[in-house]
């Protein structure tokens, strides 16, 4: 994975360098969740849900835990939450990634706070079958 990918940083606190130093290697769900992330093609999202399900195992906050805590190593900005807002503090930084990957996002009104739009997410939304572009014709939204 390259620096350019993750902007040295992500959602969570860890360091670039791979987890909080507390832990020797990293946690194996964790590194699960990691590689799901890396699966995402540019342009596409999945939920936290989404990725646990894909996994076959945990649940939501599970994945979030790791991606908060280890999200920096990948393109942490591809997994989501399911409304589509995008995460508190860092969308300005995850807005840069979408709009450079041609996700789709639905702008805000202007009568919402600070402008900030939300993630198609019928459109942005990945499955983890299909490889293809944004919103491409034929392809199953996950569920």
């Amino acid at each position: 994975m390259s620096q350019d990918q993750t902007d040295g940083g992500g959602p969570g606190t860890a360091p670039a360098g791979g987890g909080p130093p507390e832990y020797a290697e990293l946690p194996a769900y964790a590194e699960r969740v990691l590689d799901v992330a890396d699966l995402i093609p540019p342009g596409r999202v999945m939920t936290y849900g989404d990725v646990a399900e894909w996994l076959g195992d945990g649940g939501p906050r599970q994945v979030g835990r790791a991606m908060a805590l280890y999200g920096s190593a990948v393109p942490w900005w591809r997994v989501v939450r399911s409304d589509g807002t995008l995460l508190p503090s860092h969308e300005l930084r995850a807005l840069e990634h979408y709009r450079a990957e041609g996700t789709p996002l639905r702008e805000a009104s202007r009568q919402t706070e600070g402008h900030i739009p939300k993630l198609d997410m019928r459109r942005a939304r990945w499955d983890g079958r299909s490889a293809g572009g944004v919103g491409g014709e034929g392809e199953e939204a996950h569920t």
